[in-house]
């Protein structure tokens, strides 16, 4: 018996002609001689049918790990914004009594919103934005007319508060009442941040819609401190970056934002994404991340 072709064992022979060849099948069958009646006894995986066995494994692998980091990711965002205080864990920033300054800072969220509220808010909005937006403010009006009552929408409300106590620190019971009170609560209100957790490349993030304040109550350091509370909140939800839209137009917003708070230009910015089309772009996003996945993703563009 020629080697190549055959080999024999106890009786039986198996025929390696028959599988010589055929290695690009996805099973090979074999069959053996036994006392000269021939049984096919089944079949086995070729090379290759065992490589894409292997590589089918590990795309079902990589698709459970896509889910699961998805499903993380999503509760990650429900339960930040299933919280109904978020200042709760940040007492000492309930108050700002600096440069000639005396507020105190409570929650809320949109869909809850007084209709006074609702109107102070969009003045305000109105008399900051109107100028930076120019002639895409009638159509972006309506956008941000919708956006300011959301569900979604969580918001920090920056209260004046005129009696302070002894030691020039707001009253906590005073403003709790004046905010308590709605008929007073527009007159106090002097500014607010509007924010939402929400999923950006796959990156849960804190999104920063509006931070809008009275002109009488910009350039104390209001501003910054609000920001450095909203990045605490930020992080304490397992957010991995503040995400915020800037117009180009508001050069002041701008430097603020960079120089000041060192954010930087998101790789999700259109400037970034298509240098060419998003030179005619009228804004930047601006991100701040915390975490290396969100530094590749959202600011370095990996």
């Amino acid at each position: 018996m020629d080697g190549a072709d055959g080999a024999e064992s106890g009786g039986i022979t198996i025929d390696f002609k028959r599988i010589r060849g055929q290695s690009r099948r996805r099973f090979q069958l074999y069959t053996v001689a036994d006392e000269g009646n021939e049984k096919e006894l089944g079949s086995f995986p070729s090379m290759e049918s065992k490589g894409r066995g292997a590589r089918g494994k590990e795309k079902k692998l990589k698709r459970k790990e896509v889910l699961e980091k998805k499903r993380a990711v999503d509760e990650l965002v429900r339960a930040a914004s299933s919280e109904t205080d978020h200042l709760a864990s940040f007492q000492a920033f309930r108050h700002y009594n600096r440069n000639g300054v005396s507020v105190y800072l409570d929650s809320g969220r949109g869909d809850r919103l007084s209709s006074s509220v609702k109107q102070y808010v969009y003045t305000l909005l109105k008399a900051n934005m109107e100028g930076p937006f120019g002639a895409e403010w009638p159509v972006e009006e309506k956008v941000k007319r919708r956006e300011m009552v959301a569900s979604e929408a969580r918001y920090v409300f920056v209260h004046d508060v005129a009696n302070a106590g002894a030691d020039g620190m707001p009253s906590v019971a005073q403003a709790r009442k004046e905010v308590a009170d709605g008929t007073s609560e527009t007159v106090s209100i002097v500014g607010f941040v509007h924010f939402r957790f929400l999923v950006e490349e796959e990156i849960p993030v804190l999104y920063v819609y509006e931070i809008q304040l009275e002109p009488r109550v910009q350039g104390k350091g209001l501003g910054k401190f609000l920001m450095q509370l909203i990045e605490l909140i930020a992080r304490k939800n397992g957010m991995g970056a503040v995400v915020l839209t800037v117009q180009k137009t508001n050069l002041s917003a701008m430097k603020f934002y960079t120089s000041k708070l060192r954010y930087i230009v998101s790789s999700i910015s259109p400037s970034r994404v298509n240098p060419l089309l998003g030179s005619e772009a009228s804004y930047e996003i601006l991100c701040k991340a915390f975490e290396p996945e969100a530094k590749a993703v959202l600011e370095e563009g990996d």
